[in-house]
């Protein structure tokens, strides 16, 4: 399916997701909840209004809640799917 993340089935997205090109940044930091909690540096696959797919340069402990900052926006996003250094979140 054109545009699908590899290893992702067909699945019904509320959101169109799309890869940052050009001149967007695709770096990428979570922020845990908890005070002291490492900050994660991480690269964006693709985006949506719903949420994103990032990636981690190694395999890292992603906490189930955090706040994400792309390009000076923060949200708050909740852990969805993992598989290697690979994870899809939820805003």
């Amino acid at each position: 399916m054109p545009g699908q993340v590899p290893g992702q089935w067909d699945d019904k997205r509320r959101s169109v997701r799309v890869r940052p090109s050009g001149l967007v940044s695709r770096k990428a930091t979570i922020y845990a909840d908890q005070r002291g909690a490492p900050v994660i540096e991480c690269t964006l696959i693709d985006i949506s209004a719903g949420g994103a797919c990032l990636e981690t340069l190694r395999d890292v402990q992603v906490p189930p809640r955090f706040i994400l900052n792309h390009g000076g926006i923060k949200k708050r996003g909740r852990l969805v799917w993992k598989k290697g250094q690979r994870f899809g979140v939820a805003f």
